[in-house]
């Protein structure tokens, strides 16, 4: 039983008034952190350890700022939008320029004006993120469609996400298996998870220029990628400049299909094929693309571990080790061996092993840390994701377990980049936008309103 679910229960029928006070304690608290990072027209992740514009940081806030400010929420993706190459790309990071020297790489190692086809209205990085932007335009529709409608918000943003997806799965099938690519560690967002140790042992850890470490300012060192990490990481973006952001390098050392990034851009392009419904648009394509994804990330299915993991693009060798991103997978209804994922998720290398939010990597995994980044702790986006995907897949028992710890992890940490497995410790940079945001999304959920306002007893299936 959650704090909230306590406090009520010890109330009896008086608690209704008291866990609607708590709901609301805990939505003005993540609220004041969005406006708190909140830079005019966008959203920084932190203050400090953040000062810039992330992509699919943005797209997870506007799933929450949408219920404080559909309008802000509609700004927050225009400006990210607004940044897009010609080749159709969403930048991973779009930069204050009032801020650059406070993040590394950051303008001056891109030096994206100089850089053909980039932004023509901001310094950005040439990465990119997961493609969550399109399921997050239609909810955000969705909060206030008639606000939406006097804005023509969908009617500008459609072209500009069919653009984006084209060059996903036009440029970026380096496999030719249908599936997506990433470039970096840096784009799926899971930067040092072990699904990338294999593939990134074969780079080089001296990069050309020396490199700066700002985020050992705001965090351990136990806590971050390592010195040596970081040094593959800035050879291969030094590599991806240098040949102008282009994907045509042949000899490119890392090329990974990843399954969190390959299926939230079939859960987007699930998405545009409702927006293109809305504005008149054909829908078919985009259910075509989906399910023509979803079909390849079969691709990635590992039978011994029960999940999804990546795979070097160049050879399909799957990784084998199990880890959040195979989980998220679980968002798209028409993927295949959902009983056994679902096992997988609530086995002992997740869930099963008493941990309240899903662990990065999975516990029984020889490369699981409880505290180092993306090689254990457990975070709030990736935790909301398996929340959706278990609501897809007819588990909402799951998803509401999961749904209530991230109300109660959230606001004793100060809302955390991410926090322990087990203990729900606060780890990584505090007052984080997409924690926030998150919070405020799930409050608004039909399914934890009922669980909070009518709290008094665990809901169906809720751990111990």
């Amino acid at each position: 039983m959650t704090e909230t679910a306590d406090a009520a229960a010890t109330a009896g029928p008086a608690a209704l008034p008291t866990a609607r006070a708590v709901a609301q304690t805990a939505g003005a608290a993540a609220a004041g952190v969005l406006l708190e990072n909140w830079r005019g027209d966008h959203t920084v992740p932190a203050a400090g350890l953040y000062p810039h514009q992330w992509s699919w940081d943005s797209a997870f806030i506007a799933f929450g700022l949408r219920h404080v400010s559909p309008r802000r929420a509609r700004l927050e993706l225009e400006t990210l939008l607004g940044a897009q190459w010609s080749d159709g790309r969403i930048p991973q990071i779009v930069f204050d320029p009032a801020k650059g020297a406070e993040y590394s790489p950051g303008p001056s190692f891109w030096r994206s004006p100089e850089l053909p086809g980039s932004s023509p209205v901001a310094t950005t990085a040439g990465f990119v993120q997961p493609a969550v932007h399109a399921w997050a335009v239609l909810a955000v529709h969705e909060s206030d469609p008639e606000g939406s409608a006097r804005a023509r918000f969908l009617e500008r943003a459609y072209p500009r996400l069919v653009a984006w997806h084209a060059y996903l799965t036009e440029r970026r099938d380096r496999g030719g298996r249908g599936l997506v690519s990433i470039v970096h560690p840096w784009e799926p967002g899971t930067d040092n998870s072990p699904l990338w140790d294999a593939v990134l042992a074969t780079v080089p850890d001296t990069p050309r220029d020396p490199f700066d470490r700002p985020d050992l300012a705001h965090a351990s060192d136990g806590e971050r990628p390592s010195d040596r990490d970081y040094g593959r990481y800035y050879w291969l973006a030094e590599r991806y400049r240098d040949h102008d952001c282009d994907d045509r390098d042949e000899a490119y050392p890392f090329l990974v299909e990843d399954p969190l990034s390959n299926a939230l851009l079939a859960r987007s392009e699930l998405a545009l094929a409702d927006i293109a419904a809305c504005i008149g648009a054909d829908p078919a394509p985009h259910r075509s693309r989906a399910a023509d994804l979803t079909a390849a990330l079969d691709q990635l299915w590992h039978e011994e571990l029960g999940i999804h993991t990546a795979a070097d693009a160049r050879t399909g060798d799957l990784v084998p080790v199990a880890t959040v991103n195979g989980l998220v997978p679980l968002v798209l209804p028409g993927i295949r061996h959902t009983g056994r994922l679902v096992d997988t998720l609530i086995g002992p290398g997740f869930l099963g092993s008493g941990a309240r939010l899903v662990p990065s990597t999975a516990v029984t995994a020889d490369a699981y840390d409880p505290r180092l980044y993306w090689r254990g702790p457990a975070w709030f986006n990736t935790s909301w994701l398996v929340a959706e995907g278990a609501c897809v897949q007819g588990r909402p028992d799951i998803a509401a377990d999961l749904r209530r710890a991230i109300v109660d992890l959230a606001a004793p940490g100060d809302h955390p980049e991410y926090v322990g497995p087990m203990d729900g410790a606060p780890h990584g940079t505090r007052r984080f936008s997409w924690t926030a945001a998150l919070v405020l999304d799930v409050l608004h959920a039909d399914v934890l309103r009922t669980d909070v306002l009518h709290a008094g007893a665990p809901a169906a299936g809720a751990r111990a």
